[in-house]
């Protein structure tokens, strides 16, 4: 079964296909030739994994699933959230991102925190929606090379290590992309029972 992903991310993509049962054939936009800028203009997280999804479904017909992830900070009115790639700017920058978030919170008790990963699959006419949260708290440096965005800073409860301490077998399993694509996986296999 060909599944498109809706991602030109290396990172998400490689980080998803471990977790995809080896009966799908897990396509990026870059292996179906899309190389447009699909616009994420919506408000919420879903809005935009939706949004994506709709484009590849509408423009190149392939059944597929796109995810949108954001970083919620309690004490900073759940920012960065659906702006979490381009916190600190439209440039995408991962380091700037941190160093802003970090900023903000200078001085702050409360680092609660949690990511959040919407993933849409679109299959015919059929949608579904999966979610995966995990909570945890900014730390106050950036510890770990491994991992991507704010990996560095986000520490999931009950574990001492970043999310960039972590291999990424350890991060998929407790991380909410993870949880989104072990969602989506467990439908796939039941809708082809």
């Amino acid at each position: 079964m060909k599944l498109v992903f809706a991602t030109h991310n290396q990172n998400k993509l490689k980080e998803v296909a471990t977790l995809m049962p080896s009966y799908i054939e897990l396509l990026s936009l870059t292996d179906i030739g899309c190389f447009d800028e699909i616009p994420e203009t919506s408000s919420t997280i879903e809005g935009n994994a939706l949004l994506k999804a709709n484009f590849v479904k509408e423009h190149y017909g392939f059944d597929c699933f796109a995810d949108d992830t954001g970083l919620e900070v309690q004490e900073l009115n759940n920012e960065p959230g659906v702006y979490s790639a381009r916190y600190a700017g439209p440039a995408n920058d991962a380091q700037a991102n941190m160093d802003k978030l970090l900023a903000n919170l200078n001085n702050k008790t409360n680092r609660s925190a949690r990511f959040k990963t919407v993933i849409v699959f679109i299959q015919s006419e059929k949608i579904e929606f999966f979610t995966g949260i995990c909570e945890g708290t900014i730390t106050r440096d950036k510890k770990g090379a491994l991992g991507f965005g704010y990996d560095p800073i986000f520490q999931a409860i009950g574990f001492k290590k970043t999310f960039a301490e972590m291999t990424l077998a350890q991060k998929s399993e407790i991380g909410h992309r993870g949880k989104a694509v072990r969602l989506l996986t467990n439908y796939l296999s039941k809708s082809l029972d």
